[in-house]
């Protein structure tokens, strides 16, 4: 058992809060016993689970434990007062994960008949992030692309309000500009939102293979995004205020793709 806060292994797993060390190692942290249980579950990557048998007092927490080590995942115990020093948050449950990052090439993805994707320019807020990959999960998205200056996904804000969808949603990452291209090589429509548009986003009719493209929090989508676009819709507001976070718009759209599409096969179970 590990009781130094100077271990190299400790101090490590310390740095992932760092957006610049998460880069550089293609590694990320997550810790609780959901988000734990998440990636066991759906087969993330994980390097190591690391848990601390003075704070892992639940025997869910434990059979995660025998669930990866039985699978082969190096194991990691370390004292409580280590790991409260790993923690990044208060009331630990004891347990947590190094896991590598998984992110999809932009120009081997090949959208199937029904895939929706989200293309999010600059998103900054990670929990906005986290928000859209589980709403895009929660609807059967296909994945989210990244545009240039975008948050981390691996950001432990963006883990958390993901709530594991993180693990089941592809992940790509790319400028505009390559962006653009692939739109353009696979032949995908793009719908993007603007408040100036005409049409109002419940009036439009939806393809089934199609890219929704949403803007910055601060911005929404610039000239050159609009113009990609093969159609703009906008969310109507009636009440004082003028815009939605980035996160409730993506769902409102996301939910309105996913209805139209409940429409055209009503036996769909839900």
């Amino acid at each position: 058992m590990i009781s130094s806060h100077a271990n190299s292994q400790v101090k490590q797993i310390r740095k992932l809060r760092e957006r610049k060390e998460r880069q550089q190692t293609g590694l990320f942290y997550v810790e609780g016993l959901r988000i734990v249980a998440e990636a066991l579950q759906l087969g993330a990557p994980i390097q190591e689970l690391v848990y601390s048998p003075d704070l892992l007092v639940s025997e869910f927490g434990r059979q995660l434990v025998r669930q990866a080590s039985q699978q082969g995942i190096a194991l990691l115990e370390v004292t409580g007062d280590v790991f409260q020093s790993i923690a990044q948050k208060d009331g630990p449950q004891g347990i947590g994960a190094v896991i590598h990052q998984q992110w999809a090439p932009l120009d081997q993805i090949r959208p199937g008949e029904t895939d929706t994707w989200v293309a999010l320019d600059a998103v900054a807020d990670p929990g906005n992030l986290g928000t859209i990959l589980r709403t895009n999960d929660a609807v059967c998205g296909a994945g989210v692309i990244l545009l240039d200056q975008s948050t981390d996904p691996y950001d432990l804000t963006a883990v958390r309000a993901s709530m594991g969808a993180l693990f089941a949603q592809k992940l790509a990452r790319a400028s505009f500009e390559q962006f653009e291209h692939w739109v353009k090589e696979q032949g995908l429509p793009v719908t993007g939102t603007s408040d100036s548009a005409q049409l109002d986003y419940h009036a439009c009719v939806y393809p089934g293979r199609m890219v929704l493209l949403m803007g910055s929090e601060r911005q929404g989508l610039k000239p050159h995004h609009l113009k990609l676009c093969d159609q703009v819709v906008r969310i109507p507001m009636y009440g004082r205020g003028d815009s939605l976070n980035l996160a409730v718009a993506t769902a409102v759209m996301l939910y309105e793709l996913f209805n139209q599409r409940r429409e055209k096969a009503p036996d769909h179970e839900e």
